[in-house]
């Protein structure tokens, strides 16, 4: 078939579209996933359970990685496991509880990985606990965490606005 010169004209004229090189935009995703990863890996956020209802209060810094222990109105809990209930603890009226002792020496005993290892070594321990508990529990928990070498302790709160940032608006 025959070309006419309307066609042959426009494919003369046909602009090309370069190809696109796009060997150093993946060099910028490669570096934007890594520094991603890094820096994920750096924040906590604490799961508060919802049988805990935490005190709100103005906070400064965020909190570092630590053995974290919940004490509800029921049981007090460390590192995820169950180890005192709380109207035992408020019964007992001493002033180191064995069962959270006891927990804390097996974390420190089980460290794995790079990351317990850092919380382990910190030595420190952040509480949260109900609003409603007596602070008697809360005073017999610090003082058994202080027993077992835990000289760091954190009570874990609620952030709030600060009042000068609430009254502007």
């Amino acid at each position: 078939m025959k070309n006419s010169r309307r066609i042959k004209r426009m494919s003369r004229n046909r602009m090309t579209v370069p190809k696109m090189n796009i060997t150093s935009l993946m060099d910028i995703f490669t570096i934007l996933v890594f520094f991603l990863l890094v820096n994920s890996a750096t924040t906590e956020v604490l799961e508060t359970p919802k049988q805990i209802k935490l005190p709100a209060s103005v906070v400064e810094e965020k909190p570092r990685e630590t053995v974290v222990i919940f004490i509800s109105a029921e049981d007090v809990t460390v590192q995820g496991e169950s180890v005192a209930r709380t109207s035992d603890i408020l019964a007992a009226g001493s002033q180191n509880i064995e069962s959270i002792g006891a927990r804390l020496r097996e974390l420190n005993d089980s460290v794995i990985g790079r990351n317990t290892e850092t919380i382990i070594q910190s030595q420190e321990v952040t509480i949260l606990s109900d609003r409603s508990v007596p602070f008697a529990v809360i005073k017999t928990v610090m003082s058994t965490c202080t027993s077992e070498g835990y000289a760091k302790i954190s009570l874990a709160v609620l952030q709030k606005a600060p009042e000068s940032t609430l009254a502007n608006n």
